[in-house]
């Protein structure tokens, strides 16, 4: 399995795909029952190719993500072969916060305020460099404060 089985939810939202992807695979209802009740290793096997093949496309449609912690505000561009990255920082405030944070972003000249730029190609594969950042907590946008901030820098 390349990323992580989606949870009980996530599937029971994506029902009629799966279904659609049990017919392409020539499984129909009352065989996909019997694998339920006798055959856990294939149910394990369908479920992780289902949701690889979601992850992927999913992933594939990113552009872009941001990642919030006290200190630190991430901004994430992807384009095919490299990742772009602002960062916010500052000691000063809790930026979890709304309020601090609109404070941080009012305040990117004061010398309490750190803002960093950067790019990279990425090391590996991209989906799976996304699927990280996604694990590790960043959710992905529509980058309007990313495409704001790089615009005025």
């Amino acid at each position: 399995m390349k990323y992580i089985q989606l949870t009980k939810e996530q599937l029971e939202r994506l029902s009629e795909d799966f279904a659609k992807f049990l017919a392409v695979q020539k499984i129909d209802k009352s065989l996909w029952e019997s694998y339920k009740k006798d055959n856990s290793k294939m149910v394990e096997e369908q479920l992780n190719l289902f949701s690889d093949l979601i992850w992927e496309k999913t992933l594939t449609k990113v552009k872009y993500l941001e990642h919030l912690s006290s200190d630190h505000f991430n901004l994430f561009c992807f384009d095919e072969n490299s990742a772009k990255r602002i960062v916010i920082s500052t000691k000063e405030k809790d930026l979890l916060a709304p309020e601090n944070l609109s404070w941080a972003l009012s305040n990117l000249d004061s010398p309490k305020v750190n803002l960093l730029r950067g790019e990279k190609k990425f090391s590996k594969e991209r989906n799976l460099e996304i699927f990280e950042l996604i694990l590790s907590g960043a959710q992905i946008c529509q980058g309007d404060l990313f495409k704001a901030l790089e615009k005025s820098l």
